[in-house]
């Protein structure tokens, strides 16, 4: 979960910029939390509370109005949330990775990362997303390594996996669709060396970059063995309080560490 804050913080300043290529400052001062930290902390404040995720959801939009969030989510939120959208857009997938920290079986991850998602993002294409993802987040924290993952997620979930960054690249593009980011944010991450290079990988490839980044980071967490402190301190540093108070929560009662 800290690792998804993290990429989208680090990526958020290359979204829409189509930057192509690994070398870029990592450590933006422009660096900021968008939708993606936000509805990624109100799911691990919903799991933590009890409160539901619809409402926890409503909240964080209007307490963060400038989260930069879709136009789907925009119009549902500001109606104060209700039936779902039938949505396949990447949020579900960029949000998943506290579900995935919860259980001590693959089976009821997946059932929670569905129950969670399909508040809003209830097409198939929405769910599946979400699950190759948070099995992923699963498959790393319980030992499986990159190419036992990739095998998994391909044969379970049928996403190609077979390409490499530096083939992504040049055809990469703005897609908000769980179809094209998936797979992006999956190969980011399977083909790193550390936690850092994952999120460098996502945004490299200069499409949607803060939530690739995200969701990348939200697997490289531990896959590497959790967020290096540098990266930590330097995202920690641009969280309020409120952020804050919930994320160590989560981490206290789930036994994540911070950073490494």
């Amino acid at each position: 979960m800290i690792g998804a804050v993290c990429g989208d913080v680090i990526g958020s300043v290359w979204e829409f910029t189509r930057r192509k290529g690994k070398d870029f400052e990592f450590f933006s001062p422009a660096a900021h939390p968008t939708d993606d930290t936000y509805h990624t902390v109100a799911m691990a404040e919903s799991i933590l509370s009890g409160v539901a995720y619809e409402k926890l959801l409503v909240d964080y939009f209007w307490t963060y109005p400038d989260g930069g969030y879709g136009g789907r989510f925009w119009d549902w939120a500001k109606l104060g949330g209700g039936a779902p959208y039938n949505s396949f857009g990447n949020g579900a997938a960029m949000r998943v990775s506290p579900a995935a920290w919860i259980h001590s079986n693959l089976e009821d991850t997946l059932k929670t990362a569905e129950a969670y998602t399909a508040v809003t993002h209830n097409h198939p294409e929405g769910i599946r997303g979400a699950q190759a993802i948070a099995a992923a987040i699963f498959l790393a924290r319980t030992g499986s390594t990159a190419e036992e993952i990739r095998t998994f997620v391909q044969d379970r979930f049928k996403y190609d996996l077979s390409q490499s960054v530096d083939d992504i690249r040049p055809t990469a593009r703005f897609d908000e669709t769980c179809q094209g980011t998936v797979p992006q944010a999956l190969i980011s991450v399977l083909e790193a060396t550390d936690f850092n290079d994952a999120l460098r990988n996502a945004i490299s490839l200069g499409a949607d970059s803060d939530t690739v980044a995200a969701i990348a980071g939200s697997i490289a967490e531990p896959l590497f063995g959790g967020v290096p402190k540098e990266t930590f301190d330097f995202v920690w540093e641009r969280l309020n309080s409120e952020l804050k108070t919930v994320i160590r929560s989560f981490a206290d009662t789930y036994g994540l560490r911070l950073f490494v």
